[in-house]
C-alpha cells in the first residue's frame, strides 16, 4: 500500500504597519506553490510541523525565510524553507513579516 504524503500550509499571524494590522497575506492562486515531500523523509516516515517566519515584499514575493520552530527533522525544515521562497502571496501592501505553519504528514 502506497502512503500519501501531504504538506499543508497556513498563515498564522502577521506583523504589519499599524494601518494594515488587520490584514494578512494569502497565497496567490495564479502562481503554483509546489511543495515536495523530501524523498529521504518519506522513506524514514518523518512527519511534523515547521513554523516559518517570512519576510514578504510589497509585491508578495518571499524575501527571507527563517525556521522559527523546527519539525524535529532537518530535511523537512529545509524543504519547507526552500519551497516557500518559490511561492507568491497576495500582500496587503508594504514589506511585512508573517508566520506560516507547514504541516508534513503521511496518510
Amino acid at each position: 500500500m502506497k502512503r500519501l504524503a501531504i504538506a499543508a500550509l497556513s498563515l498564522l499571524s502577521a506583523s504589519l504597519p499599524a494601518f494594515a494590522a488587520d490584514k494578512m497575506a494569502t497565497l496567490d492562486p495564479k502562481v503554483p506553490c509546489v511543495i515536495e515531500y523530501p524523498k529521504a523523509s518519506l522513506m524514514n516516515e518523518e512527519k511534523g510541523t515547521v513554523v516559518l517566519s517570512l519576510k514578504l515584499s510589497a509585491d508578495g514575493k518571499v524575501q527571507e525565510s527563517k525556521v522559527s520552530k523546527s519539525s524535529g527533522f532537518k530535511n523537512l525544515d529545509k524543504a519547507a524553507s526552500t519551497s516557500i521562497t518559490k511561492c507568491k502571496f497576495l500582500s496587503p501592501g508594504g514589506d511585512q513579516w508573517q508566520t506560516l505553519e507547514y504541516v508534513w504528514k503521511l496518510e
